[in-house]
């Protein structure tokens, strides 16, 4: 049942060949009895039986070529004053055969005498045009290779044919599978499916097509779940073994390399076991064939996605192959046998018994509907034409014709060869013909889209182009909003091994499988899982892994902010602390002439009053975010404001002390801190403060830091020091005043008086001394943010308590006890 077909339909040899004489003449190759197909008289008991028919689609590209020759010898503008004269095989679709009938044309021999004359004539024949499958081309152009006979192909794809080396003569008008099998890929990859099956023929054609596919689709992630070879004559347990691996397998997406002749035997098989639901991506060679759209009847390819040969249209092309009136003339047999099977009819009826329709030989082609009349295979018909007229351009050029052609010119194949790798024209059509370095086209394809229609009809829909010639990038065009898919469904299938890991896991690989199958493990603190890698990466430190998207994002930055709770109250506070300490200020300045103002100098009271207020204001500083500027100006005028702030204490103090120290009426203590010496001391004990910030931001002074050390999730931004010990010595500085005013005023707060200001000011330092050295552990151990807000509220605690120990029982007498005001009860 493997053996290859005898073609004994057609009579002997010599009938099977089409001559035509004219000056110049070219081979054509073409297997008009190549089709294989099951016999469909009790299948079950033995489906392999296979028989050879006539091939209307192999016949079609004959037509085509002799349309082409037939158009260049009437024109006066190509080749005028030369006729293409042409012979033509059929190979009947054997490899062998097809490699005898190439050394025949070669030698200008009859093809029955070839084994037994020598091969000494000179080539008749200049091009041969054909043939239609990869693996009878690669033989012949293996055979006339050393000859350098051109050979043009409309149809052999495989990629091996690109091989200089071993094809050196070989060209073609359709583009090498190299670039189809990437555009495959890519498209598989465009839509997501990472998890396929591949069934391949198993031949030139397939093999290497599937190669090319294989390695690139790895390349972009793809990973094949099976591989499987067929041929059309392999046994049926092939088949079957075929199904099973199908349905068996996790894929739902299969990507095909196979011909129209593979498909005749693997639908009958694949509708008899309902192996429907899969998503079918074809090449070339099958998805634009309506034959195979016929036959399948139980729609197991409904929805197939392919890459297909752009559709085109030539002019007069089907008029004139509904036109075959002419082969009557020319080889009767196969005329006969065409005709009788395109109108299943007999013209000769046999002695079987049974009666058939007889043929007349007028019968009319208008009203038939076959494979024959079928014109979906347009673009390949434009290949044939494409090739016979770069031939016919070609010896154009090469016999130097203008009006008209020198005929003496002895034409040599192998310059013919050279001519036809130069040629660059422009077809009736507008389409630019060019052979590159490998004797290919240009790679261009239309993406097909299997859609089917009412009454078991399918339309083969255009749904985007595939252009070799673009950026990698822009190569690929889909129109996703009119595809159908399998099962008549409008979303796209998903064919994955494993579904994608979620945020913040991470893949590891089942052990045995490929790298589309694993398994999702959750992530380390700080770490995000890459889509192209296979472990979690540790995002740096200044970002974090996102929960909503798969990368590392920028870490949110936080600082006490004007807009939060905690920084609105703080700014609140310290507001209402200025607003408290002006409203003081104007009572004593309203009253300033009162002896409760008076005593114990009043220019310190408003001196004082007037450092509280930029303690206050100071304390704004710190809310907001940080800036070279803010935080060398948010330490230094606290620290200055505070040690002004103390000084005018510590000179109240003092003169409390002299006062009552004084023994004797008119003792001259008192004048040795009189209003010049404390003026003067305050001014000397704040310069030593501001003597002190100098250095330390000569040094090294406090800048903004973006803290990642408190929260792995976010960043804090805020001041550093700078230096530490500049720091701490202002701070020390602060807390010595502080003391020594607190030891002073302690040791006065028992002097006999009606008011006593030495006990206010005990007290008030009390409540200094006690927020201040409750802050340093506080500060030390407050956590992001809440560092600057203790500070904060340390300035504003210390300062409101300055403020009204020392200033609110005054302004209580001023305003409630007027009678209290008087020299007498001060």
């Amino acid at each position: 049942h493997a053996e290859e077909p005898a073609c004994t339909q057609i009579g002997d040899l010599e009938d099977a060949q089409l001559i035509r004489n004219g000056d110049i003449m070219l081979g054509g190759i073409f297997s008009f009895h190549s089709s294989w197909k099951n016999s469909q008289d009790n299948y079950e008991q033995s489906p392999l039986r296979l028989q050879c028919t006539l091939n209307f689609r192999d016949f079609q590209f004959a037509q085509a070529m002799l349309f082409a020759i037939e158009e260049i010898n009437n024109s006066s503008d190509l080749l005028p004053g030369v006729t293409l004269g042409y012979k033509m095989y059929d190979t009947c679709g054997s490899i062998a055969r097809s490699v005898r009938v190439a050394l025949s044309l070669l030698n200008s021999n009859d093809i029955e005498a070839l084994p037994a004359e020598a091969c000494t004539r000179p080539a008749q024949v200049q091009v041969i045009m054909g043939e239609t499958s990869s693996s009878p081309t690669a033989a012949i152009a293996t055979a006339i290779g050393p000859f350098h006979i051109p050979m043009i192909s409309h149809f052999a794809t495989c990629a091996c044919l690109s091989d200089k080396t071993k094809y050196p003569s070989f060209l073609r008008t359709i583009p090498s599978d190299y670039y189809q099998s990437r555009a495959l890929a890519q498209l598989v990859k465009y839509f997501g499916w990472t998890w396929i099956g591949a069934v391949r023929t198993n031949d030139d054609y397939g093999n290497n097509g599937m190669a090319t596919f294989i390695a690139t689709a790895q390349q972009l992630g793809v990973c094949v779940e099976y591989s499987i070879s067929f041929f059309r004559t392999d046994p049926l347990e092939k088949i079957q073994k075929i199904i099973e691996i199908i349905k068996t397998s996790t894929s739902k997406v299969i990507v095909t390399f196979l011909s129209n002749m593979d498909w005749d035997v693997l639908l009958h098989e694949f509708s008899r076991n309902n192996l429907t639901g899969y998503q079918w991506v074809g090449t070339e060679g099958w998805i634009s064939d309506s034959q195979i759209a016929a036959m399948d009847k139980s729609h197991i390819l409904d929805g197939a996605i392919g890459l297909s040969i752009p559709k085109t249209h030539v002019s007069g092309i089907k008029k004139f192959m509904f036109n075959v009136k002419p082969l009557n003339s020319s080889n009767s047999v196969l005329f006969g046998e065409f005709w009788e099977a395109l109108f299943s009819c007999k013209f000769n009826q046999s002695n079987s018994g049974e009666i058939q329709k007889k043929c007349t030989g007028e019968e009319d082609l208008t009203g038939v509907e076959n494979s024959f009349t079928d014109m979906s295979l347009m673009p390949i018909f434009y290949n044939v034409y494409k090739g016979v007229y770069a031939v016919a351009h070609a010896l154009h050029e090469i016999l130097n014709c203008n009006k008209t052609c020198d005929k003496n010119v002895q034409l040599n194949p192998y310059t013919v060869l050279q001519q036809l790798q130069k040629i660059h024209f422009k077809t009736k059509e507008g389409d630019f013909v060019y052979f590159n370095d490998n004797g290919d086209p240009p790679a261009k394809y239309e993406i097909i889209n299997w859609q089917p229609r009412e009454n078991d009809t399918v339309e083969f829909v255009g749904v985007g182009i595939y252009d070799a010639s673009l950026p990698e990038d822009r190569q690929l065009s889909v129109k996703n909003m009119s595809l159908i898919w399998a099962k008549n469904s409008l979303q796209v299938p998903v064919s994955v091994c494993s579904e994608k890991c979620p945020h913040g896991t991470h893949k590891v690989l089942q052990k045995g499988k490929p790298v589309c199958c694993y398994d999702c493990v959750r992530c380390a603190e700080g770490e995000i899982s890459n889509a192209t890698s296979l472990d979690c990466s540790p995002c740096p430190p200044e970002v974090w892994p996102n929960e909503m998207r798969d990368d590392c994002v920028p870490k949110p930055t936080e600082y006490l902010s004007y807009t939060e709770t905690t920084g609105a109250l703080l700014t609140g506070f310290g507001t209402f602390g200025v607003f408290l300490s002006l409203l003081i200020t104007t009572i004593f300045f309203t009253h300033k002439e009162t002896p409760i103002v008076r005593a114990n100098n009043s220019e310190l009271s408003f001196l004082l009053l007037f450092s509280l207020k930029l303690c206050f204001l100071c304390s704004l500083t710190f809310v907001g975010r940080p800036t070279q500027w803010s935080c060398m100006l948010r330490h230094t005028t606290f620290s200055i404001t505070f040690v002004l702030c103390i000084s005018c204490v510590l000179g109240k103090t003092i003169v409390v002390l002299m006062a009552f120290r004084a023994r004797r009426p008119g003792s001259n203590m008192t004048k040795w801190f009189g209003p010049a010496q404390q003026r003067l001391s305050v001014l000397i004990l704040t310069l030593v403060q501001v003597v002190i910030c100098i250095i330390w931001l000569t040094i090294n002074p406090p800048f903004p830091k973006r803290n990642m050390k408190y929260y792995r999730d976010r960043i804090i931004l805020e001041c550093a020091l700078g230096s530490a010990i500049g720091f701490w010595v202002v701070l020390a500085y602060i807390g010595v005043l502080a003391t020594l005013c607190f030891v002073l005023a302690f040791l006065a707060r028992k002097l006999p008086d009606s008011f006593n200001e030495a006990k206010l000011i005990t007290f008030s330092m009390l409540i200094f001394c006690a927020v201040w050295i409750t802050f340093i552990p506080a500060y030390v151990s407050s956590p992001g943010k809440f560092t600057v807000a203790v500070e904060i509220f340390a300035i504003l605690a210390s300062s409101f308590g300055l403020l009204l120990c020392i200033f609110a029982p005054k302004c209580y007498i001023i305003l409630l006890r007027p009678e209290q005001n008087s020299k007498k009860r001060i």
